[in-house]
């Protein structure tokens, strides 16, 4: 018996999309491909029955800035935002800049790598500490979520039935200080053991606004650790980092990573980012 042929559909309004989806409701919408050809090295490629190429949906690829938001459509390619110089903020750079090579870079899409199914890749992480939003789109209508919203879901390519991920909205504020570093995976064919971003906000060498995000399987992000330093006066005392870092430690005590490597690695960063302010 013959294998059915996979169809490809190239629609090039968003109507055009949701009509085919609707026909096909098992379509699967493509991006970059990076993550459907992942790990296939056989020369036939294993690819679902309906596809939905979204390449020649010409909104989808827009970059548009105004004074206070930067939005990037779905479909533009890792290496066109980091080539946008800084316009785009540091720390989303430096993380875009630190995944795989140019190569994929230049096939990868941003929205791929923040729906990727399985766990939360690089780009994650950044959005969240940056408040970025995310617009998602059906036939019928346009509604935003928050990243660290987004990231709750199980699955987050598609959240509703056929709704899919169109645009990211990314308030340009400034940031008194801002770092990123990438934790290598313990374990052979595992891309990344995750993404740590710190960011700080200070008036009068008063902490206004600290943020702390670690994506790996799940988004990690300590509230209460956040608000302790809330107001605390730079330099920091030995005591207020210590206290930081101990709930930082009873917060990951109940959290299982990739390995308790990139666990204890985890600590230390945090440990030396905050002991850079006291």
């Amino acid at each position: 018996m013959d294998v059915p042929h996979s169809q490809v559909f190239f629609p090039s309004t968003l109507p055009e999309l949701f009509s085919a989806w609707s026909r096909y409701p098992n379509s699967v919408p493509f991006a970059g491909g990076t993550e459907l050809l992942w790990g296939q090295g056989k020369p036939m490629l294993t690819l679902p029955l309906n596809i939905l190429s979204l390449d020649k949906l010409a909104e989808l690829h827009h970059i548009t800035r105004t004074e206070r938001y930067l939005e990037i459509g779905a479909m533009v390619k890792i290496d066109e935002i980091i080539n946008l110089g800084k316009t785009v903020p540091e720390v989303l750079r430096q993380t875009l800049s630190g995944i795989a090579g140019p190569q994929l870079r230049n096939i990868a899409t941003i929205g791929g790598n923040i729906c990727h199914a399985s766990r939360r890749m690089d780009a994650s992480a950044p959005m969240i500490a940056l408040d970025a939003r995310y617009e998602l789109r059906t036939a019928q209508g346009t509604r935003w979520i928050s990243a660290s919203r987004f990231s709750a879901f199980s699955s987050p390519l598609v959240f509703n039935s056929q709704e899919l991920f169109t645009r990211i909205r990314i308030p340009l504020e400034q940031w008194d200080y801002s770092t990123y570093k990438k934790f290598e995976s313990p374990y052979i064919g595992i891309e990344s053991g995750g993404v740590a971003i710190f960011l700080m906000r200070v008036q009068k060498n008063i902490l206004t606004d600290i943020r702390m995000v670690f994506a790996e399987r799940a988004i990690l992000r300590d509230k209460n650790s956040e608000s302790f330093l809330a107001g605390k006066r730079l330099p920091l005392d030995r005591k207020e980092v210590l206290h930081y870092v101990g709930l930082w430690k009873t917060y990951l005590s109940a959290i299982e990573l990739n390995g308790e490597l990139i666990k204890a690695k985890l600590l230390n960063f945090i440990e030396s980012t905050i002991t850079e302010l006291s």
